[in-house]
């Protein structure tokens, strides 16, 4: 297993475990088949567990796992603060002391506030005492490294980014993702100023294995490279020198020793030129089907109303490169969820981004389709349900 160091000098497996899918069974996590799998994995020298409060079971499952087997000490565990049901500064050391219950420790190595969106779910934990409240957790050895894992666009992360010291941060990276969310931009600039970048989706939740189109399918079986879908996409992520771990929710001991594998050969620089082109075509079967030739350049960007037109573009065109419900999931997450409006309803068609826009897209037209397509009644409600309830 190949490492790339946190920031203060401690080796992070290049590849981490993702323990939000584990095998379920008779309506709980299947604990005999995860602890087989977990031993696999810390037997393949993977270090760096990730899971959140949220997580229905996985911080107990993994707290009993790791006790059970005496390796609390020989792994790292991240974790998550459900920064959004915060609205007091005891809410704080709630959540904490019963996710350190669960995981039968007395302290995190990481610690993330869990799905930042939005500069204002920041600023609403400061209100409530965050700051003071890591300062003290920290020295007391509680928690070790303090960090966040971030939905949204690049310039809302480079902005909370430079608002704290951290010393981690988790976002949602892949190669189709390169110029999404946070993005190689937010990535870099991460790497720049020392934090570490974990990553999550590497396969956007298996689809650029699983669900490729059958043309790419072909075009990577032919490839001379010999690489499956899925190390395609790690590697292109180990290439970075800013990636410090990709996490990968592993569910068989095949997935586990194949992905280890791939962790234990790929360096930086591995990949040449010829393989970055050959990406670029998979890409473009991928994209083939998008409805909106939108690149996320932001030249349209700002509008006088708070519209994100790329990112609506971008979720928008998910719905047909990948499915329905992935799209409009993606725009619940990254778009619904904000507490300023940000969503096509706010457009009074003055125009400006079209002016601006170098693919002379007709933004106004095609912002009313993707409304309709992303926002059908079922999830105008559910979007406003959770949103009164995250961001109250």
């Amino acid at each position: 297993m190949n490492y790339r160091n946190d920031k203060y000098g401690n080796p992070v497996s290049l590849l981490g475990y993702g323990c939000m899918r584990f095998t379920t069974k008779a309506g709980g996590i299947d604990l005999e088949k995860a602890e087989k799998e977990i031993l696999e994995a810390y037997n393949s020298g993977i270090n760096y567990f990730d899971t959140a409060y949220i997580y229905p079971g996985s911080e107990a499952a993994i707290g009993t796992i790791f006790k059970k087997n005496n390796i609390r000490d020989k792994v790292k565990i991240a974790t998550k603060l459900p920064q959004y049901l915060v609205n007091n500064p005891g809410a704080l050391d709630r959540y904490f002391k019963e996710e350190l219950s669960r995981l039968q420790t007395d302290y995190v190595d990481y610690y993330l506030m869990h799905h930042l969106t939005d500069f204002v779910a920041w600023e609403n934990l400061k209100k409530n005492g965050v700051i003071d409240w890591i300062a003290e957790k920290k020295k007391s050895g509680a928690i070790r490294n303090i960090g966040f894992s971030f939905h949204g666009d690049k310039d809302m992360f480079k902005k909370i980014l430079h608002d704290y010291d951290w010393d981690i941060c988790l976002i949602q990276y892949n190669y189709l993702d390169e110029f999404a969310q946070a993005g190689r931009e937010g990535l870099e600039e991460a790497h720049r100023l020392g934090i570490p970048v974990m990553i999550m989706e590497p396969l956007r939740g298996g689809k650029l294995v699983d669900l490729l189109p059958e043309t790419a399918k072909k075009m990577i079986k032919e490839n001379k490279r010999g690489w499956t879908p899925a190390e395609w996409a790690f590697r292109w992520l180990y290439n970075q020198e800013g990636v410090t771990c990709v996490l990968s929710g592993m569910n068989s001991i095949q997935m586990i020793q194949e992905n280890s594998r791939v962790a234990s050969e790929a360096k930086v620089g591995d990949l040449t030129e010829e393989d970055f082109a050959f990406l670029e075509k998979i890409k473009t079967e991928i994209n083939s089907r998008m409805k909106v030739n939108c690149t996320a350049c932001r030249y349209c960007m700002p509008c006088p109303k708070n519209v994100d037109i790329p990112a609506i573009f971008r979720c928008y065109n998910e719905m047909y490169t990948e499915n329905k419900h992935s799209g409009r999931w993606e725009f619940a997450q990254t778009v619904g969820l904000r507490k300023i409006n940000s969503t096509a309803s706010q457009c009074i068609g003055c125009g400006k981004c079209e002016k601006h826009c170098p693919q002379n897209i007709s933004i106004r037209e095609e912002l009313k389709k993707a409304d309709k397509a992303l926002r059908p009644l079922p999830y105008k409600i559910g979007i406003a349900v959770a949103k009164k309830f995250m961001l109250k």
